[in-house]
C-alpha cells in the first residue's frame, strides 16, 4: 500500500494522539473516526431521561428557530 505524508498544525496532531489506542496507527485512527456509522449504532447510548432531555432541547430550539422566522417574515413584509 503506498503512504502520503500531510503536514498537521500541533493542535491537530495533539487531538489525532489523544484519539489514538494502543497498537494502533494514525492511518488507523483516520479510518476508525471517519467511518460513516448507522444511526443504530447509536441505539441506548442516552438513557431515557437523558433522551427525553435532549428531545426537550431539541423541540425548544426548534420553537425559537420559527418565532425567528416569522419575526424576520414580518419584518420584510413591512
Amino acid at each position: 500500500m503506498s503512504t502520503k505524508t500531510i503536514t498537521l498544525s500541533e493542535d491537530a496532531y495533539q487531538r489525532l494522539v489523544s484519539l489514538k489506542q494502543t497498537k494502533e496507527s494514525f492511518s488507523d485512527v483516520v479510518r476508525r473516526i471517519t467511518t460513516k456509522k448507522p444511526l443504530t449504532a447509536f441505539a441506548g447510548l442516552l438513557t431515557e431521561t437523558e433522551a427525553t432531555k435532549v428531545e426537550k432541547a431539541i423541540q425548544k430550539g426548534r420553537a425559537r428557530s420559527r418565532e425567528r422566522a416569522l419575526k424576520l417574515k414580518s419584518e420584510f413584509q413591512s
